[in-house]
C-alpha cells in the first residue's frame, strides 16, 4: 500500500524486451543492404553469419559441434533425429514442460512417456526409474524447465544404468550449470532456444549442440545442409558426413544470417546479462519469501542458475482461489502466470491438456504441483527497485487472502 493509502501499481511492460545491440543492428543492416539472407549466400570467401555464430556458441559452450536452427522446437526434433529416434520409439519426458517439447518428440515420430515432477519442479528419480523399467524407452528428453536443473548426478546415472540417451532441452538454462558443468553438456545433445523471452533474442531461433560427430552431421543435414556442410562453422570432418549424407532428409530448418548476425554480440554478453538477471532475481526472492500464503523453492547452491524467470508456490492461498489471486495482481499491474489451470492459456499449458497425444496418464503428483505453481517472467527492462515493487505488491495481495 502506497502511503496515500491507494493500493502500489507496477507500470511497467512484462513482454518488453532490451534493445538489441548497435553492434549486432548495424551488421543486421550491412546483411539486409546486401540482400544475402540466406545462410549459404555468401561472397567468395565469406563466412556466413550463422557459420560464425554456430563457431562462436560451441567455444561458448564448451562442444565440439553446433548447429544454428530455426527455432528451439527444431532444434530439439533435429536432435531427436540425429540420435537415431525411430516412429513409435518411446520417450521419457518429464511432465513438467511446455508445448515445444511434446511437439518435437511427436513431430520426430515419438511417444511422449511422462514421468512425475517432485515438489520442487524437478523430475522425480523414482519415477524415472520405474517408467524407465516399464516403458523399455531409450531416449530421455530432460527439460531443465523454467531453469530448474534436476540432480544430474542422479539422472545421468539413471541414464546410464537402463541404456537411455539423454537430449537435454536447456531453452531456460542458456549459460546455467550444475556443479560446475554447463547444462547441455550432460547429454548426447542439446536444443536451446533464441525465442525473445530466452536469454538470447533473435525473435525466434535455435541452437543444437553435441560433441558426437555422427550426431553433428546428421544434424547438419537434417538442418537442409543441400550438401553445403563444410559452410557451417562447428561441424566434424568429411568422413562422418561420408557415412550419413545420402540417407538423411532435408527438414530445411537452419538459421538464416539475420538472425544469427542478431544474436553474435548478444552471446557476447551474456555472462553479464546471467549476472544482471540473478541479482533481480535475488531481490524479488527475497521480496516474496515472507509474504503470507506464499512458498518459494530454495535454489541449491551447486545449481548455478539464470534468474529470467521465478516461480513460487500459492499453496497457502489455495488452488480454488488462486485465478482471484492472479486476477487482483494482474489489476495492479503484475503478469503471474498459473500451470494448474486445466486449460491452457497463451504460453502456459499442462501435459493433459495436449490431446493430440494417446493414453495421456494421470500423474497426481505433478497435478498437486502444478496446482499451486505461479509463474512470472523477470525483463532486463526491469531494475531492482522495481523488482522491490513487484514483490510488494505481490505480498500484499496474497494477504489479502491469508490476513
Amino acid at each position: 500500500m502506497s502511503n496515500t493509502g491507494t493500493p502500489e501499481r507496477f507500470e511497467k511492460s512484462f513482454t518488453q524486451q532490451e534493445p538489441i545491440p548497435e553492434a549486432a543492428i548495424a551488421r543486421a543492416v550491412e546483411i539486409l543492404r546486401s540482400g544475402r539472407l540466406h545462410r549459404y549466400n555468401t561472397a567468395p570467401g565469406e563466412e556466413s553469419e550463422a557459420a560464425l555464430l554456430e563457431r562462436d556458441y560451441a567455444a561458448f559452450q564448451g562442444s565440439d559441434y553446433c548447429l544454428a536452427c530455426s527455432s528451439g522446437g527444431q532444434a530439439l526434433q533435429i536432435g531427436l533425429r540425429a540420435i537415431g529416434l525411430k516412429p513409435g520409439d518411446k520417450v521419457l519426458a518429464n511432465a513438467w514442460t511446455l508445448a515445444p517439447v511434446p511437439g518435437a518428440i511427436h513431430a520426430a515420430g515419438g511417444v511422449p512417456v511422462f514421468v512425475e515432477i517432485d515438489d520442487d519442479w524437478h523430475i522425480d528419480i523414482a519415477d524415472l526409474r520405474a517408467k524407465a523399467e516399464a516403458s523399455g524407452a531409450r531416449v530421455l528428453m530432460l527439460s531443465h524447465m523454467r531453469g530448474h536443473i534436476a540432480d544430474m548426478e542422479a539422472v545421468c546415472g539413471t541414464c546410464e544404468e537402463f541404456g537411455i540417451t539423454l537430449v537435454e532441452d536447456c531453452a531456460h538454462t542458456m549459460g546455467a550449470r550444475w556443479n560446475g558443468t554447463l547444462s547441455g553438456n550432460f547429454g548426447r545433445v542439446a536444443g536451446l532456444s533464441a525465442q525473445t523471452y530466452k536469454h538470447i533474442n533473435s525473435g525466434e531461433g535455435g541452437l543444437l549442440t553435441t560433441s558426437d560427430p555422427d550426431v553433428a552431421a546428421r544434424a547438419v543435414v537434417l538442418s537442409g545442409s543441400y550438401m553445403l556442410y563444410e559452410r557451417h562453422g562447428a561441424i566434424p570432418g568429411k568422413d562422418a558426413f561420408d557415412r550419413v549424407r545420402l540417407e538423411t532428409p532435408n527438414l530445411s530448418a537452419r538459421m538464416d544470417n539475420l538472425r544469427a548476425a542478431l544474436l553474435r554480440e548478444q552471446l557476447a554478453g551474456l555472462n553479464d546479462s546471467i549476472a544482471r538477471w540473478n541479482a533481480r532475481y535475488r531481490v524479488l526472492e527475497d521480496g516474496l519469501r515472507s509474504a503470507p500464503g506464499l512458498r518459494i523453492v530454495e535454489r541449491l547452491q551447486h545449481e548455478a542458475f539464470v534468474g529470467s524467470s521465478i516461480q513460487f508456490h500459492a499453496s497457502g492461498i489455495g488452488a480454488e482461489r488462486i485465478p482471484d489471486f492472479i486476477g487482483k495482481c494482474a489489476a495492479r499491474g503484475v503478469d503471474l502466470k498459473w500451470f494448474g489451470a486445466a486449460e491452457p492459456v497463451a504460453f502456459t499449458s499442462r501435459y493433459d491438456s495436449w490431446k493430440y497425444l494417446s493414453d495421456l496418464p494421470d500423474l497426481p503428483n505433478t497435478k498437486r504441483v502444478l496446482s499451486t505453481t505461479c509463474d512470472m517472467r523477470v525483463p532486463l527492462t526491469f531494475s531492482e527497485d522495481d523488482c522491490r515493487h513487484i514483490a510488494r505488491i505481490i505480498a500484499d495481495v496474497a494477504g489479502e487472502f491469508c490476513g
